[in-house]
């Protein structure tokens, strides 16, 4: 999936070393960050929005880092166009008592994990210092939490209100099941758990079919472009996966 791969190394790039991991950050990652600010109305909320958006997917693939780490797996960080990848640097695992489709849904899930805990962590920081918290439902069951604090100005709580946004509600859509999101390939592993012959296919249609129905839902509900032409898009790449397998309905 070409947009998901590892992008090559720029002379422009930013490298630096957080936690053990190398982190790269490919220039078009801050280009697109700048696209998806700019209904911002202020400059300072646009770099506000850069800046946590860079904070909020540099915590997400270190859950996912930390995790490979558990299983002593050595990885790298890159930052581009389309989010992050924490790259596994090689084959080499370490069972602990689990197999490795055990081992791949955790470290799936660490990612999310991450970014839900940095925004418990916000929360906790609003609430410590006489702020307010309050749950929004986006559709009557999506849970999207909100704070204010009274001392904070407009900055600060611009800055609490994207991070919140970012680390929850992009979370969340990470865990949809479709590839190559975490949640697609959670859902692929619980399948070959479950079914090791078959459960890579099974998965590949489950991810067809909820790609479609988010990519329809985004363009309804949220008139978001962005949503629909993603997950349309990753919709179609799944189903070209699963022709190209010949897969088959059942």
């Amino acid at each position: 999936m070409p947009f998901f791969q590892v992008p090559p190394p720029t002379r422009y790039d930013l490298n630096f070393t957080l936690a053990g991991f190398p982190v790269r950050v490919h220039p078009l990652f801050w280009l697109i960050a700048v696209l998806f600010g700019l209904n911002s109305s202020t400059l300072i909320g646009l770099v506000i929005w850069v800046i946590a958006v860079f904070i909020s997917i540099l915590i997400h693939e270190l859950g996912h880092s930390m995790a490979m780490r558990l299983y002593g797996q050595d990885s790298f960080i890159v930052l581009h166009m389309m989010g992050g990848l924490a790259v596994p640097q090689s084959s080499r695992w370490r069972s602990r008592g689990s197999d490795e489709a055990t081992q791949q849904i955790i470290i799936s899930l660490a990612g999310p994990i991450a970014g839900f805990l940095f925004a418990g962590l916000v929360i906790a920081l609003v609430v410590a210092l006489g702020g307010a918290v309050s749950i929004n439902w986006l559709f009557g069951f999506i849970p999207i939490p909100s704070a204010f604090l009274p001392a904070g100005g407009s900055i600060g709580n611009t800055i609490i209100s994207v991070l919140l946004w970012v680390n929850v509600f992009w979370g969340l859509i990470n865990l949809i099941p479709v590839y190559p999101l975490d949640g697609g390939h959670i859902a692929r592993n619980l399948f070959i758990k479950a079914d090791p012959w078959d459960g890579f296919r099974k998965s590949l249609w489950l991810s067809t079919i909820a790609g479609a129905i988010v990519a329809v839902a985004g363009l309804i509900f949220l008139r978001s472009i962005w949503i629909g032409l993603l997950f349309g898009i990753l919709a179609l790449q799944s189903y070209q996966t699963l022709q190209g397998r010949g897969g088959g309905i059942f």
